[in-house]
């Protein structure tokens, strides 16, 4: 029942663009591409630009915190391995 009212509604509105659009010249119709093209490539570097550019911006949101990185805290000691005697070189 309700695939076909969204085949109905779905085939209304196909042949709805077809008889609308079926009437521009092609002169006409690639006037409308280049206006789409222009309007949504506009619109894509709008959204890029501006998330750039709010990115490091408070927006309601915690701000960015940015920490150094720590040096390592390693061991200095020396462990006993199974190689350990043979690393020991005593030359005296």
């Amino acid at each position: 029942m309700i695939k076909k009212k969204l085949t109905a509604v779905r085939d209304w509105l196909e042949n709805g663009l077809r008889s609308l659009l079926g009437r521009i010249t092609p002169d006409g119709r690639i006037i409308v591409i280049l206006v789409m093209l222009f309007v949504f490539g506009a619109g894509s570097i709008y959204m890029t630009v501006s998330s750039i550019y709010n990115m490091g911006k408070k927006s309601g949101h915690e701000q960015m915190a940015i920490e150094h990185i720590k040096r390592l805290e390693l061991e200095q000691g020396q462990k006993a391995d199974s190689i350990n005697h043979k690393n020991n070189f005593n030359y005296e």
